[in-house]
């Protein structure tokens, strides 16, 4: 701190304030502090007293200048590594010692065919990370056996895991940790981009974050001068969010010596390495690298388990799909008449119909979309591009560079700072408007699209298809009965009145976007004249809203009036009618189509079945209620 701060904060604490006391407090000579207290009176910062037992005090402006001066020494942090030193990270730490519900570590749970575990360490070992510590405690067996059958992992066993956190099994690993290395928990899936990127980040020791998952069991994290400020568990701590702690964590070996340091004082055996990093923190910088569209899950209850097993962990396998880079890149060599060393990284940005991926050309980011197998006989993709040259007329879709209607490969625009909705960030109040207002603005544009989208003769002409490849219903001996109840509803649609439209028809979270100066509606493969119930029916089950949720939703739509103005907040009796009766024809139609994309070689988990069984829960409720 310096010299004139010192004289500052001892004019503040202290009752009596002469120049001598302050020559004596602060070790600086007599002379010294009659030339600083004189700059202070001519800035205004002190004053002379004239009845008091202090000579001086604050000003107001001294006051402030000496709270931001505060603020700011608070806030700073000692950097331990200079980041522009290469690092070189060669080892892991896995947590898995705790008890889990599943009668085994969660690492050995299975993901189609492979184990939790056994998709981490391919991960860990494709970055080069050679040296795996693995920390077991509950049926330590489980990891004694693979450690026998793979030289690179080694198992520190952690007796007491009953009665220690995870900061006490760490501990455990001292004597082996002689490099910067990556920290994970054994019940996580996630992107192998996530291991990739915190191994480049710049700071030596760094969090991975991303947006809110809303899985009940998150961290979050609030981020202030470029650093992690706080992490806890609880969100009224919170003055905002910027995130919530994936699992992933980045640790120098200079900063786990000062964490080791810090935890020869602990008296509390429960304590998580969190909280001893954070700890740290308070004096060593702990940086952040934050993936917005990260797509991973944390595995702790049969719930988590039957979720990841039905949807996220075939995300994950479709984002991680790089291996066919350099036929794209052969691919955009063709279409955009470049040369293949222009494309500097292509990164896959996922996508289900379809493979999206990221793409810098000559530090310009572009998304190029490379249409998915089989989807030429599923969307007509001249009817896609003209859709979506009407989305951008009328201010919705982004700005399309390049699309070709026969092959279906699409070159866009990459809006910069962004942020792409998901399930759970659209069950935001501000986000559910964003969505409303997007929608209302399509369904009540006057410009009429070309073609209808029917999901009755959508229905027939997935059906034709599987077929053609032999596939499978999910259970032939009912799928006849509730296809034809399904199939009934078109005759109660026309009863009751099918309003058509200009749609989107896939409003998927993933398909909203927050840009910096306006919202955007992307993706207009299913886009058609159809009843505007379908677009919000779809968004409210693929965003999984409560009751609530949807009653929120619901009266964010119809609180704006066809020219974006004040509306009937509710829908009417008619138009729940449909939600329903469309909620119901979605989940039939994309699990026949997972069950056709499925027979082309594309998994997805319990997918297909879950909404296949939600259809038919609707669709009781449906003919129990109208029918």
């Amino acid at each position: 701190m310096s010299k004139l701060f010192d004289i500052l904060l001892l004019i503040n604490n202290n009752d009596k304030v002469t120049q001598r006391f302050l020559a004596d407090e602060s070790g600086i000579s007599l002379g010294g502090v009659n030339s600083i207290v004189k700059n202070l009176e001519e800035q205004n910062y002190i004053k002379k007293n004239q009845i008091s037992k202090s000579d001086y005090s604050l000003t107001n402006q001294g006051m402030e200048v000496l709270e931001r001066f505060v603020i700011e020494n608070q806030n700073r942090r000692i950097r331990l590594e200079d980041s522009s030193k290469s690092q070189v990270v060669s080892q892991a730490v896995i947590l898995a010692a705790g008890e889990t519900v599943f009668g085994k570590p969660a690492g050995f749970l299975k993901m189609d065919q492979e184990s939790v575990i056994g998709r981490m360490i391919s991960i860990l070992e494709e970055r080069q990370i050679d040296d795996i510590i693995i920390v077991a405690g509950y049926k330590k067996e489980y990891y004694l056996e693979l450690a026998k059958t793979n030289p690179k992992v080694r198992v520190v066993v952690n007796d007491r895991y009953k009665h220690t956190g995870t900061m006490y099994s760490i501990f455990l690993c001292k004597d082996f940790i002689k490099n910067d290395f990556i920290l994970l928990k054994d019940n996580l899936i996630y992107q192998d981009r996530a291991v990739r990127k915190l191994i480049a980040h710049d700071e030596h020791t760094s969090m991975l974050i991303t947006s809110e998952s809303g899985s009940g069991q998150e961290a979050f994290v609030e981020i202030r001068d470029n650093r992690v400020y706080k992490l806890a568990k609880d969100r009224h701590q919170f003055n905002k969010i910027d995130g919530e702690l994936v699992g992933l964590t980045k640790i120098s070996f200079y900063y786990f010596n000062k964490m080791l340091k810090q935890f020869e004082y602990n008296k509390n055996p429960y304590i998580n390495y969190e909280y001893t990093l954070m700890d740290v923190g308070r004096e060593y910088k702990v940086g952040y690298i934050k993936l917005d569209d990260l797509v991973w899950y944390e595995i702790a209850t049969h719930k988590n388990l039957k979720k990841a097993r039905g949807q996220i962990y075939s995300s994950i396998l479709r984002r991680d799909d790089l291996k066919k880079q350099d036929k794209l890149k052969d691919e955009l060599v063709r279409e955009l008449d470049i040369n293949k060393d222009d494309i500097k990284s292509i990164e896959s940005a996922g996508g289900m119909t379809n493979k999206n991926y990221k793409v810098d050309i000559n530090g310009e980011m572009f998304i190029l979309r490379i249409a998915g197998a089989g989807t030429e006989k599923m969307i007509s993709r001249i009817n896609e591009k003209n859709n979506s040259i009407i989305g951008s007329i009328l201010g919705l879709n982004t700005d399309t560079l390049y699309f070709n209607e026969e092959t279906g490969v699409k070159v866009s625009k990459f809006i910069e700072n962004a942020e792409t909705l998901n399930p759970t960030t659209a069950k935001k109040e501000n986000n559910m408007e964003i969505v409303a207002s997007l929608l209302k603005k399509l369904h009540f544009s006057c410009v009429d699209f070309d073609n209808e989208f029917n999901v009755f003769r959508e229905i027939e002409k997935y059906e034709a298809l599987i077929k053609e490849v032999n596939g499978r219903y999910y259970d032939e001996d009912e799928y006849p009965i509730i296809r034809e109840k399904v199939m009934a509803l078109e005759d109660e649609l026309e009863k009751i009145g099918k309003d058509y439209y200009t749609c989107h028809n896939d409003t998927v979270a993933e398909n909203f976007i927050k840009g910096d100066d306006r919202n955007y509606l992307i993706d207009w493969e299913y886009a058609g004249m159809n009843d505007p119930m379908w677009d919000i029916a779809g968004h409210i089950i693929e965003c999984d809203f409560n009751e609530d949720e949807e009653e929120l939703f619901k009266n964010k739509y119809f609180s704006i009036d066809y020219d974006l103005k004040k509306g009937s907040e509710k829908p009417s009796q008619v138009q729940e009618e449909k939600i329903l009766l469309f909620k119901i024809c979605q989940d039939f139609l994309w699990a026949i189509w997972t069950v056709y994309k499925e027979a082309r070689g594309v998994h997805f988990g319990d997918y297909g079945l879950m909404r296949y069984e939600r259809s038919k829960n609707n669709l009781e409720k449906f003919y129990n209620k109208y029918m």
